[in-house]
C-alpha cells in the first residue's frame, strides 16, 4: 500500500512552485528561462494527466 502511495506524492512538485529564493545560488537570464520553461512543462503535464483521467471515467 504504501508503494502506491509514493507514485502520487506531489511534495516535490509543489515543492517547486513556491520554494523560496536562495541567495547563495547564482542567478541568471538562462536559468530563470529554464526554471520558467520547466514550470510550464510541468502544468501542462498535470492538466494533460487530469485531462486524461476525466474523459477516460465520464466517456
Amino acid at each position: 500500500m504504501s508503494r502506491i502511495k509514493e507514485y502520487f506524492r506531489l511534495g516535490e512538485v509543489f515543492g517547486y512552485f513556491f520554494r523560496k529564493n536562495d541567495p547563495s545560488r547564482p542567478t541568471n537570464v538562462n536559468l530563470r528561462m529554464m526554471h520558467g520553461i520547466n514550470k510550464i512543462s510541468m502544468i501542462m503535464f498535470l492538466i494533460g494527466i487530469i485531462f486524461i483521467i476525466i474523459k477516460k471515467f465520464f466517456s
